[in-house]
């Protein structure tokens, strides 16, 4: 079994740009395992700036984009983890949520945090079968 590293467009530049050690996905032994991704852009690298539900469907685009750059694809998404700065955006979430997961939905952990070093609200990972 290999470990193979996932590129997505200018979200790996993004990440390498901030000397952040980590990769926005790897795939091996079946899976796919993206890295909590932020509503950075990842067509351009940008951060991506609005309300919650901007940063959320961001984030899903991201998930989205970096599964179909491993070869799989939401509907092969076992498990996501939603953490946010804070739980009163958690019916705002799902309803953007519900969109890109609408029956057969994965497993889900949602969880609030501090805050990061950017200035963002959300960010989203995910284990998919290959």
């Amino acid at each position: 079994m290999t470990k193979e590293i996932i590129v997505v467009g200018k979200l790996t530049e993004a990440i390498a740009k901030r000397k952040i050690p980590l990769n926005a996905a790897t795939k091996g032994g079946g899976l796919v395992f993206v890295s909590g991704l932020p509503p950075v852009d990842w067509r351009t690298g940008e951060l991506i700036r609005g309300d919650v539900l901007v940063q959320t469907r961001q984030c899903l685009e991201n998930v989205k984009a970096t599964l179909e750059a491993a070869g799989s694809s939401m509907d092969k998404v076992l498990k996501t983890t939603i953490y946010a700065v804070n739980c009163a955006y958690f019916d705002e979430i799902n309803a953007i949520y519900a969109e890109y997961f609408p029956q057969d939905m994965p497993a889900r952990t949602f969880a609030t945090v501090g805050a990061w070093p950017w200035e963002f609200d959300i960010e989203i990972e995910a284990v998919a079968l290959a």
